[in-house]
């Protein structure tokens, strides 16, 4: 039986450190994380990934990170994106709590306005112009896929499936690349020019359609009470993965990629943080050695992936192209689940995200 074709796309938020549960810092940013570019490249090189940078204001403010990424783009071994966390993206219009660290929550003028700095920092510092884009701590509406689109954006990765807070509501959207209507991104529309290309999200086994329906009625919250989400865990009968090794293990990352490909996934797409990458920065990966235990974590993932698929290695834009190319975007995206209308299942501690 030949073994599937199948694009992995690494991409990293490439940002600020700070510890997560301190206010949002509005100056003196500290970005000593961006030491370990220079190696988490060559390991990249080394793997044959290239890897998508999403990176924000700070980083693009720091001489070092800047000498790091013209020297890696000027021989075409990564992708630089765009990464916007508003408290640290000038302009500045006053304090930001919780509820303005989301893009999702400014308004438009104001999140123009710092798109655009946004963009202007990136082709000043670095000479180039971006095609791909995330929004610091996910989610995305009309008003910002609108400011994308008419910037030139080819893909936005703000979509976070499986996922909902009080700000926004990701259960909805398609596990897989999609077109996102220009009204709600969150389900396929007809213009065809930005592509959603989420992070992998997914389970351990079994058809994700059925597997979805019953991980939202298992998190309802009556459910909850009787520990139904925990029991489904620890039995290994049902979990919820995300492909990041800042979350999951290496197994539930192989056995989420293996149920992935079951899945027909044409994309099998990681995430991390590059602050996770310097001991003890923020509070949200707490590992010994953390470059080196995020490396192995990664190899060992990636290595397994080729044992069971023909991986082509593509930065986020070129797996845009590729995925054009080949006629591989559904029409109709099968996997929006608008029809079932699941109870909203709660947020779970570990799904809590930058």
């Amino acid at each position: 039986m030949s073994k599937p074709e199948v694009l992995f796309v690494l991409s990293i938020d490439t940002e600020e450190e700070w510890h997560w549960d301190d206010p949002f810092p509005e100056h003196s940013f500290a970005v000593e994380n961006v030491k370990y570019i220079p190696p988490l490249q060559k390991f990249c090189d080394n793997l044959g990934i290239r890897p998508t940078y999403f990176v924000d204001y700070p980083v693009l403010d720091d001489a070092r990170a800047v000498k790091y990424f013209k020297q890696a783009v000027a021989h075409n071994r990564c992708e630089v994106g765009g990464h916007l966390h508003p408290w640290c993206n000038p302009p500045y219009f006053g304090e930001t709590t919780e509820f303005e660290s989301h893009v999702v929550n400014l308004p438009t003028p104001q999140v123009a306005a710092k798109l655009d700095r946004l963009i202007d920092k990136v082709q000043s510092s670095l000479g180039l112009t971006m095609t791909s884009f995330r929004t610091g701590r996910w989610g995305i509406n009309d008003a910002v896929l609108g400011l994308l689109k008419d910037r030139g954006f080819l893909v936005d990765s703000s979509v976070y499936p499986l996922y909902k807070n009080e700000h926004f509501s990701c259960l909805d959207a398609p596990l897989g690349p999609y077109w996102p209507d220009l009204q709600d991104p969150n389900i396929p529309g007809q213009q065809r020019s930005i592509l959603e290309l989420p992070v992998t999200v997914g389970f351990n086994h079994g058809d994700f359609k059925y597997m979805r329906k019953l991980s939202a009625l298992a998190e309802h919250s009556w459910l909850e009470k009787c520990r139904s989400v925990a029991f489904l865990w620890h039995t290994k009968l049902l979990r919820k993965t995300y492909l990041s090794p800042e979350l999951s293990s290496v197994t539930d990352m192989q056995n989420l990629m293996q149920a992935s490909l079951q899945n027909d996934a044409k994309v099998i797409h990681m995430y991390l943080h590059s602050s996770s990458l310097l001991d003890g920065a923020t509070g949200f990966y707490e590992h010994q050695n953390a470059f080196a235990s995020m490396t192995n974590a990664i190899k060992e993932s990636v290595q397994y992936l080729q044992t069971i698929a023909n991986v082509k290695f593509a930065t986020i834009t070129e797996a845009t192209h590729l995925l054009e190319m080949r006629k591989v975007i559904p029409e109709s995206e099968k996997l929006a689940m608008k029809d079932f209308h699941t109870p909203e299942p709660k947020v779970s501690a570990s799904e809590i995200v930058q």
